[in-house]
């Protein structure tokens, strides 16, 4: 091939790679001005019945009415995560398959897994934070004690016979009790279960002796008398159980850990179903009803943009792994 020729091939290949780059990008604008065109399914890296499938639930009925089309909430529990993650993680980036996450799985697990996970916090896009909720300690009824202090003195006097339910390893929960056995000097076992709602029906039934949750599915057994809260580890009381106090006023003021939960959509998704998503969700987390609701199950509507929660998200992640390097905390 004589270098004219040489040039010429050049010349036609490159011509052709931006006829094909601007159908691509035509196609791409054209796809997200129709978005959506048919069912979102909201991956929950949980089981039924906690707190990350509540905000699912809360978000998919208002969020496919304002769309157009329908909101398939699929529970994808297990793996501390894992599960949903890496599904979402391979899922096409067009917005038909988003996450609903949980702040332990997403900023806590990459600091405690003993082996690299299979996901990574950029493999997804932030769309937005929707409730965030502090943690509630609560014990069975039929368990000896009324407060923290009765339960640290019920602890040491029965050194690891005390066992803990958590969403599973490296969840807010499993640090939470974590730092609860280093501050108050306690021994403890700690039992780990594909998300909230398998823990829970395990506490009603006196399977385990107490665990450590965002409100919501606790709220209604606490006001029945199943279960029994001691605190709250938020920075205030909570209006739907004003006599619990908070961890600082029983005496444990570092003892701070609050979830979130917020929609994140596979990493290259086009910015306009993004920006067409997050301002849905802007409009429902904002509206009386939604605010309500979230309040009633002891949590609080908190929206954050894309923006603020890529930038939230980075700072928790540092937080975090701080917090479990100083505490020398793994999953087990």
């Amino acid at each position: 091939m004589t270098p004219q020729q040489h040039r010429r091939t050049l010349t036609l290949a490159a011509a052709v790679f931006t006829t094909l780059a601007t159908f691509s990008g035509l196609a791409q604008a054209q796809g997200s001005g129709n978005y959506p065109s048919r069912p979102i399914t909201l991956v929950v890296p949980t089981a039924t019945g906690g707190t990350t499938d509540f905000s699912a639930r809360m978000l998919a009925q208002p969020l496919g009415t304002a769309l157009g089309q329908s909101v398939v909430v699929d529970n994808k529990g297990g793996g501390n995560g894992s599960i949903a993650a890496i599904q979402v993680k391979r899922a096409e980036a067009d917005g038909y398959t988003l996450l609903m996450q949980y702040s332990g799985y997403h900023v806590i697990s990459p600091a405690v897994s003993k082996t690299p996970l299979q996901w990574d916090a950029k493999d997804f896009q932030p769309v937005a934070n929707v409730i965030s909720a502090p943690q509630v300690i609560v014990v069975r009824a039929s368990l000896p004690v009324k407060n923290m202090a009765e339960l640290v003195a019920y602890a040491k006097a029965n050194p690891g016979k005390l066992n803990y339910a958590s969403s599973g390893n490296g969840s807010l929960q499993h640090v939470t009790g974590a730092m609860l056995e280093q501050q108050a000097g306690i021994d403890m076992m700690h039992v780990p279960y594909k998300g909230t709602g398998p823990a829970l029906q395990d506490l009603l039934g006196n399977q385990v002796d107490l665990t450590f949750g965002t409100p919501p599915p606790f709220v209604p057994h606490i006001q029945s008398g199943k279960l029994r809260a001691l605190a709250v580890t938020g920075k205030k009381r909570l209006p739907s159980l004003p006599d619990v106090p908070t961890t600082a006023e029983a005496g444990f003021p570092k003892l701070d850990a609050t979830s979130w939960f917020a929609v994140f959509a596979p990493a290259k998704t086009p910015k306009p179903i993004i920006d067409k998503l997050t301002a849905e969700i802007a409009k429902i987390t904002a509206t009386p009803a939604f605010k309500q609701k979230a309040v009633e199950l002891g949590a609080e509507a908190d929206y954050m943009s894309p923006q603020q929660l890529g930038d939230f998200t980075k700072a928790e992640l540092a937080r975090w792994a701080q917090v479990v390097k100083t505490s020398k905390i793994e999953a087990d």
